[in-house]
């Protein structure tokens, strides 16, 4: 499991937690907490593909 794709599943379980609770300060802490892991999985996305990127240009001026 890639980092990302625990911070997505981390994301949904907060996102379960908030559909399953009455009280309105739990389901804000939850719902906060979904946007960060969210947040994260995409950040960590982001820095996965800019080091491939990074990888291959390397790669490449290695090769020349």
């Amino acid at each position: 499991m890639s980092h990302s794709d625990f911070c997505r599943a981390q994301a949904a379980k907060a996102q379960a937690d908030a559909d399953a609770t009455s009280l309105d300060n739990v389901r804000d802490r939850c719902l906060r907490s979904m946007i960060a892991w969210t947040e994260m999985a995409d950040r960590a996305e982001r820095v996965a593909v800019e080091r491939a990127t990074r990888e291959a240009a390397s790669a490449t001026t290695r090769l020349l």
